[in-house]
């Protein structure tokens, strides 16, 4: 589950009070209960946020190698405040819930369980050395939506967790129902358009959007592989097919394109063969050393 916290039995949030400051570095951080934050930047002017647990000592006195784990990316200091003020919420809920961490001697489809976390009778959170997810019984199995139900009654924790937020909303926080409508809309946006009776707008769904991408560029030579020239200053060499197919089979073309235009984007690149140069000199690829003249 994409959730900016550790396992529910390890928060302990005092109220509803998030201490900020500034780490001995220089870092915006904050304090929520047992867990400190920091925001930490990253390449390309970006930052995300990382956390640790128990790190008792001030915030002033914090640096960036006490945080380890890490949650997706944050744009400034104004949305680090903010995510903040929602893992207070977040953690105010979590305790009023009442999750309890067992441990179950069974198997699940990613392996050994080794933890469980029980959400309600017939709903069960499984951890597992590499993955994990949920486990419904037959009787809340059967009140998931035909469009999302999986045989079986298990849910991985990437996505599909957020099936079983949408089924039990009473058993989730108010964070993770916006997280879990996020997935919804990312993964299936078709399942919810059709519960919702609505369609979802562009920019509203990563999948939807990469579908209309691909309708309209599919035609179109797409980057998918790209490498700064070793031959030609200031230029990376692409490689691309029509429609960015990789299955190995399709037509390859190498371009130069200026390396300070050359974004991959979401979906990819797509080459203008108006304004970039079809290569066919010495390659800095391996794979077409032996065939560029």
């Amino acid at each position: 589950m994409s959730t900016p916290v550790l396992s529910p039995s390890d928060v302990s949030t005092s109220e509803s009070e998030v201490e900020f400051g500034r780490s001995a570095d220089g870092l915006p951080v904050a304090r929520v209960g047992d867990l400190v934050f920091a925001m930490v930047p990253g390449r390309h002017n970006e930052y995300f946020l990382a956390s640790a647990w128990r790190v008792s000592r001030p915030l002033i006195g914090l640096k960036r190698e006490d945080f380890y784990s890490h949650h997706g990316a944050v744009a400034d200091e104004d949305a680090f405040r903010a995510r903040m003020l929602e893992q207070a919420e977040h953690s105010r809920e979590l305790r009023a819930l009442g999750r309890h961490s067992v441990r179950m001697h069974c198997s699940t489809p990613w392996g050994a369980s080794q933890g469980a976390t029980i959400y309600a009778n017939g709903v069960v959170s499984h951890t597992t050395a590499g993955h994990g997810g949920f486990k419904l019984s037959v009787e809340r199995n059967a009140k998931v939506h035909p469009l999302l139900r999986a045989d079986g009654g298990w849910y991985e924790e990437d996505a599909a967790w957020a099936i079983v937020a949408l089924t039990f909303p009473t058993l989730f926080t108010g964070y993770e129902h916006r997280t879990a409508d996020r997935t919804i809309r990312d993964s299936w946006p078709d399942v919810w358009e059709a519960i919702h009776g609505r369609e979802l707008a562009s920019g509203q769904s990563f999948e939807k959007d990469r579908r209309a991408f691909h309708a309209g560029h599919a035609g179109d030579w797409i980057v998918i592989s790209a490498l700064r020239s070793d031959y030609h200053s200031g230029m990376t060499e692409v490689i691309a097919t029509i429609g960015g197919t990789r299955d190995g089979g399709a037509e390859e073309r190498r371009y130069l394109v200026p390396s300070d235009g050359y974004k991959a984007g979401r979906f990819g690149f797509v080459i203008d063969e108006a304004r970039h140069s079809a290569h066919d000199g010495p390659s800095s690829f391996a794979s077409w050393r032996g065939r560029a003249a």
